[in-house]
């Protein structure tokens, strides 16, 4: 059954030849060639500040780019999120483009029994995480704090279930072979749309 899948490519630089960037088309392409429809957002082509207080939050966006990116999301049924760890969690452009995007009234509204309500129900995503550090280490040691984190504080908060996670570790030694390997097993997730 096709999907409409959304990719997030969260690498804040706007070079299309990162591992991140490549991730990314890899999913898409193989999302692609199994006949679901695909979006991409580059987080990187953005330009976009942090929120700075609750009544931002509140109010609704005023910027291009962000009203786009929530029509993306809302019209999606999978997204999917890719993007480099830096400093044990997402980048900073990444987590402004979280902040502008899920705003109270498009991913969660008033609260009830106080906690919010999810409004973005009926939507899977995927996250995957590249880092330089080896995956075991970053699952054993750090316990994916922050995949974790986002899976739970911003998506499933939002109602997107199932979240399911791919950490890609040791990036930066990895040989051409295995960076291939990667790159196939993207493909056979974008496939799927799983």
């Amino acid at each position: 059954m096709p999907r409409r899948v959304l990719i997030v490519n969260g690498h804040p630089e706007p070079r299309p030849s990162t591992f991140v960037a490549a991730l990314a088309s890899a999913y898409a392409a193989g999302a692609a060639a199994a006949g679901h429809d695909v979006r991409r957002i580059d987080i990187g082509a953005l330009n976009l500040p942090p929120l700075r207080s609750a009544a931002e939050f509140a109010a609704p966006p005023s910027i291009a780019a962000v009203i786009d990116a929530q029509n993306d999301i809302a019209w999606c049924d999978h997204l999917v999120i890719v993007h480099p760890l830096w400093h044990g969690m997402q980048p900073a452009l990444l987590k402004a483009f979280f902040e502008q995007t899920f705003r109270h009234g498009f991913a969660v509204t008033d609260e009830t029994r106080n906690f919010p309500k999810p409004l973005l129900g009926g939507r899977s995503a995927r996250i995957v995480v590249t880092m330089g550090m080896p995956a075991f280490i970053y699952r054993w040691w750090f316990g994916s704090a922050a995949t974790r984190a986002l899976a739970a504080g911003l998506l499933r908060l939002s109602g997107l279930k199932p979240v399911r996670q791919t950490v890609v570790g040791g990036t930066g030694g990895l040989t051409p072979a295995k960076a291939a390997a990667h790159l196939k097993a993207m493909g056979a997730l974008g496939r799927r749309a799983a």
